[in-house]
């Protein structure tokens, strides 16, 4: 899946992932093929348990792979590696996580908080260099300098996932991994969080990793979408391709719960229930993640791909 004039980043190869409970296993991603570019914002959709956050924690390193293969900048950072690997690694990456107040240690004031990287791989000079690095990252995310003596409980949750966010950015990543970062929040806190990201990847040309289950929000900030159902990846493309045409029948239902802003229309549009069982995948003819058009990928059988080309090349010609 690569693309041309386009640097990788993060490539999953082949990448299987399960946990055991006894002798029982339970695969969670499966035969996972992803490039993740430098510079873009990837959404990354599907389900609840379908895999997204697993995908993620299996970046940093959280989340062990069984089987295949995580490369970062060209090198392999999935298994048993170099602990100097390993500790870059934690530099360049950073998450920010679901829930703000979960993710925050009420014990300790929003200095020690957003500080706790810098002081854990020495990233400052001195104290005074220190203290003007998270002051920066205070402003920028919207916080006054004053705050840093508080406490999380005595923040709202839009306040506590900037707080997150500035604990992320202070390290200067070169990678962010979002995961849901606003399903906690309220309606109206949401976006500026979101433009709070957007503004901070176009400032630093970083990459974004964002994780999310609606696909309304992941078209606003994302450059590509990944479609997840089952621990499988099921659909790639730009974002306005994906809308304009969605070709797996899973991802036709995820646009179709899509909330519409007009009443008559919401009220007559038609709920798309996916069915697993309506593809006929054998061991002769297998279900294989096919390229329908430039930069569109499909998970699909030769019947099916034939299909999907057909759909791409009459919209391109003003058909539907």
């Amino acid at each position: 899946m690569m693309a041309e004039n386009k640097e990788v980043l993060v490539r999953m190869e082949d990448v299987r992932i399960s946990f055991k409970r006894g002798t029982v296993e339970r695969i969670v991603i499966d035969h996972l093929n992803l490039d993740i570019f430098k510079g873009e914002i990837l959404g990354l959709v599907g389900e609840s348990g379908s895999g997204k956050t697993t995908i993620g924690r299996a970046i940093i390193r959280v989340v062990p792979v069984a089987k295949g293969k995580i490369f970062y900048n060209g090198q392999v950072i999935s298994g048993d590696v170099e602990k100097h690997v390993a500790r870059n690694l934690k530099t360049k990456v950073q998450m920010i996580f679901q829930d703000p107040s979960a993710s925050l240690n009420e014990r300790a004031n929003v200095d020690y908080i957003v500080s706790e990287g810098l002081r854990a791989f020495h990233l400052y000079k001195d104290e005074a260099e220190r203290l003007e690095k998270v002051n920066d990252i205070m402003r920028k995310v919207g916080l006054r300098p004053e705050h840093l003596k508080r406490y999380p409980h005595e923040f709202s949750g839009g306040q506590r996932q900037r707080i997150g966010i500035a604990r992320s950015m202070v390290m200067q990543p070169e990678m962010i991994i979002a995961d849901e970062p606003i399903s906690a929040l309220d309606v109206s806190i949401r976006a500026q969080v979101l433009n709070l990201i957007k503004k901070f990847q176009s400032e630093n040309n970083m990459t974004v990793l964002f994780i999310a289950h609606d696909l309304s929000v992941v078209k606003y900030i994302s450059d590509r979408i990944a479609v997840i159902y089952a621990g499988q990846l099921v659909e790639l493309a730009k974002a306005e391709r994906l809308f304009e045409v969605p070709c797996h029948p899973y991802t036709k239902s995820l646009l179709s719960a899509v909330p519409i802003p007009d009443p008559l229309m919401e009220k007559k549009k038609k709920i798309v229930t996916y069915d697993p069982s309506a593809h006929h995948y054998t061991s002769e003819d297998p279900a294989q993640l096919a390229e329908v058009e430039p930069g569109h990928f499909v998970r699909c059988d030769s019947k099916e791909l034939a299909q999907y080309r057909e759909i791409c090349a009459n919209f391109h010609e003003g058909g539907k």
